[in-house]
């Protein structure tokens, strides 16, 4: 509701856009509820101009599809949906709330140990990936996945967290022990931890049948030690709402004074047991909530 000639709402409509474009996407969606002066000046494209990345042009033009928009604001939501760029090889978006840079890696763009031997790795679509292939683990011993980005892509002062986006099939084996390790790395930071890409579900039935299989072969302290090593604290999968599950690998710091590498691996190479039934869409790198 428009007040009296005291009130913000008098002030001119480029000064209060001036005022919003220095908040968040958040806040100018919501001061457009104060009156009408500020929903003017909200949605102009001075300010969704701020929201946008730097180089926005430019990722524009590495799009697999261009990308129609009539206004800054729309442009700005209509990249708050994944874009594919690079060929297909990799994902664009930008976070709703921040306007941060989100990217995936394919598949694809991942450094796979084995992953061009099809005795041991296949390439396939599917339906509800972002890509046009996935790979799918159908036999190794050594599990070595890993991948880089370059920092200056993502948003400078912010904090990031690295996702492996994946499946796992009801007859996978080898996925639930050992536990697999992973590492995210930027310069002298350094964030390792401690996963497991099984399920809860299926986990809890391994456990059961280890339990079995401890009671029929009564099994040496060593195959006991082995199963209790296993259940120390990791990191478990989380379902996500597009069908598919996402692990955190790690973070890091982006600062805007550090133009390098960030290093992404997830690992199991100790123990030399065989595993299958993984099928990996990507890595995705997001803003940490």
């Amino acid at each position: 509701m428009e007040t009296g000639s005291g009130d913000i709402c008098t002030l001119p409509e480029g000064c209060i856009s001036h005022v919003i474009s220095l908040t968040s996407p958040a806040d100018s969606c919501r001061s457009t509820a104060v009156c009408t002066t500020f929903l003017s000046a909200a949605v102009s494209d001075t300010v969704w101009e701020r929201f946008l990345p730097p180089d926005y042009q430019s990722i524009l033009s590495r799009a697999v599809h261009p990308v129609e928009y009539s206004s800054k604001k729309e442009l700005f939501f209509r990249l708050c949906e994944p874009i594919l760029i690079d060929d297909g090889k990799m994902s664009f978006s930008l976070d709703k709330s921040s306007g941060a840079k989100c990217c995936m890696l394919s598949a694809r763009q991942l450094f796979i140990v084995w992953g061009d031997t099809p005795h041991y790795w296949t390439w396939h679509p599917l339906p509800d990936s972002r890509f046009s292939e996935v790979a799918e683990l159908i036999n190794v011993c050594w599990l070595d996945v890993g991948g880089t980005i370059q920092s200056r892509v993502l948003t400078p002062k912010t904090i990031y967290a690295a996702y492996l986006i994946f499946k796992v099939d009801q007859n996978s084996r080898g996925l639930g022990f050992p536990n697999q390790e992973t590492t995210v790395k930027l310069g002298s930071q350094v964030s390792k931890h401690t996963v497991n890409l099984q399920p809860i579900a299926a986990k809890r039935l391994m456990r059961t049948r280890l339990r079995m299989l401890n009671l029929i072969w009564n099994a040496t302290e060593e195959g006991h030690a082995d199963a209790e090593e296993n259940q120390i604290a990791a990191r478990t999968p989380q379902a996500r709402a597009d069908g598919w599950m996402e692990m955190e690998m790690g973070e890091f710091y982006n600062d805007d004074s550090e133009d390098g590498e960030v290093e992404l691996s997830l690992m199991e190479v100790k123990r030399g047991n065989w595993k299958s039934g993984l099928t990996i869409q990507g890595i995705e790198i997001r803003p940490k909530k």
